[in-house]
């Protein structure tokens, strides 16, 4: 993580107003705001949604994950969490960074080597020890570039990670409260869920998560409600 004094300045570079409309009908008009300037080069995305007329923003950060963002797998909780964090977000007003930080920073690729591992009986870090890679990648620099360019410098964070709010204060960045998300499981995903508590203390409620997955069930989510 940088030294926020180091941190160069990056800037809006086009700001698109897109509809969104997802799988089981809601709807909802943003802005996706592109950038330049950000220190690691990736093409990371804001999605501005709602108004949040004075008041502290709601923001996310949310890393890329193409199984699950976008086909829709039960091994993680990425989708449901990207999909209630969207509307959250509108009803609120703030942000929603998209981070290109697929599997925690070591790529698609290694991310499915993990699963492989996972499915001999590694949880979720072990695995990426195993590979010898780091058991969680990410820096939140260009998301501190990205708020700051977007003028806040202040706000309440949607997350579980403990680790995002403490690098967005290194950073400079003001976070005033970390907001849990709800919690999604299926029979696929709860020990994934399990580690993420006992490894890195993500604040999920650990007595509600079954010790193993029940193999061969359909999956029933359990979020909190939107609020």
């Amino acid at each position: 993580m940088a030294d926020p004094l180091d941190v160069p300045a990056a800037t809006p570079r086009a700001r698109v107003r897109v509809p969104l409309r997802f799988a089981d009908g809601y709807r909802v008009d943003a802005d996706l705001v592109t950038f330049h300037g950000l220190v690691d080069g990736q093409e990371h995305l804001a999605v501005v949604l709602g108004e949040p007329d004075g008041a502290v923003p709601l923001v996310r950060l949310h890393s890329e994950c193409l199984t699950g963002d976008v086909f829709g797998s039960a091994r993680c909780d990425c989708g449901p969490q990207l999909r209630e964090a969207v509307e959250r977000i509108a009803d609120h007003g703030g942000v929603l960074l998209y981070l290109r930080q697929e599997g925690r920073g070591i790529g698609l690729y290694n991310k499915l080597d993990a699963y492989a591992l996972q499915d001999q009986g590694l949880d979720t870090y072990e695995a990426n020890a195993a590979l010898g890679l780091p058991e969680d990648a990410r820096d939140y620099t260009a998301a501190a570039q990205m708020l700051r360019a977007l003028g806040i410098d202040r706000l309440d964070l949607l997350s579980n990670n403990p680790d995002k709010a403490d690098q967005l204060r290194g950073l400079g960045i003001d976070v005033r409260d970390r907001v849990p998300t709800g919690v999604f499981t299926t029979p696929h995903n709860v020990r994934y869920l399990r580690a993420k508590v006992l490894q890195t203390q993500h604040t999920l409620p650990l007595a509600d998560l079954p010790l193993t997955g029940l193999s061969g069930q359909v999956p029933q989510p359990v979020a909190a409600p939107l609020t």
